[in-house]
């Protein structure tokens, strides 16, 4: 609600770039400044703007530059990205993390691979996709991806071993918790390692005993080391089975 400066934040397009912003919101966001099509419509594509923007429509008092808005709508045209695609947007923040290298040799998406140096391995475009789908929904600028899925790309992970801690759970029982979900994990078939089967393992145990949360939440941190993160089912899936039985262990050792 004053003039725009530096201060302010970014300023030239390239800026709004690097940040991970796309064009389509980012036009779609500066034609909403002061102008609005007499609806309750807010998401345009360039067609629809060409149609029906009016300069006439446009307020003649100052507009307030929303950034909250402007996240929103990355949001929204993130989530309808083709995989592939968004994928391809987030390989260059990966890179910087660090997480992965350059691509040395072919670059067809479908046969390249990117070493990941603290894995000491590398992984194909299509493993990545897999692991940047887990969070489409969640995006909001493309340069939150290294901080949403740096675990995948780890070796060790550090974090508080309280995070572990369902609620008021009392030591024993966090150290049951994980043996129980080692115990199950382990028993699921390397052929039926998917989301769909691992969450029905788990889920018809927690059934049982009738407590989701004491079973699920320490194992999403153990999986993750993080207190928000996609569902633990998603997490073992993508990750497979030999890192996810790995990364319950580490939880225990830290216990």
């Amino acid at each position: 609600r004053s003039k725009m400066s530096k201060r302010h934040g970014a300023t030239s397009i390239s800026e709004y770039k690097e940040k991970g912003y796309l064009p389509e919101a980012l036009l779609n966001f500066l034609a909403l400044l002061g102008w609005n099509p007499g609806d309750k419509r807010e998401i345009f594509s360039v067609d629809q703007l060409i149609k029906e923007f009016s300069i006439e429509k446009v307020q003649k008092s100052g507009a307030v530059f929303n950034i909250d808005k402007l996240d929103w709508l990355n949001g929204n045209y993130i989530r309808k990205m083709p995989i592939d695609e968004l994928t391809t947007l987030c390989l260059p923040y990966l890179i910087k993390a660090k997480f992965i290298n350059e691509p040395v040799g072919d670059t067809n998406p479908g046969l390249v691979k990117y070493e990941a140096p603290e894995l000491g391995e590398k992984i194909s475009f299509q493993k990545i996709s897999e692991v940047i789908a887990l969070y489409q929904e969640r995006l909001k600028k493309v340069s939150d991806i290294p901080d949403l899925v740096d675990f995948f790309f780890k070796k060790e992970l550090i974090y508080d071993r309280g995070l572990l801690k369902w609620k008021d759970m009392t030591g024993s029982e966090l150290k049951t918790s994980l043996d129980t979900s080692l115990k199950l994990l382990q028993n699921i078939d390397d052929e039926n390692w998917n989301s769909e089967n691992i969450q029905k393992v788990l889920i018809t145990h927690t059934d049982k005993v009738g407590d989701r949360g004491g079973l699920l939440w320490p194992l999403r941190v153990a999986l993750s080391g993080k207190k928000a993160s996609a569902s633990p089912f998603d997490i073992a899936d993508v990750s497979g089975k030999p890192v996810s039985i790995w990364r319950i262990h580490q939880a225990i050792g830290k216990l």
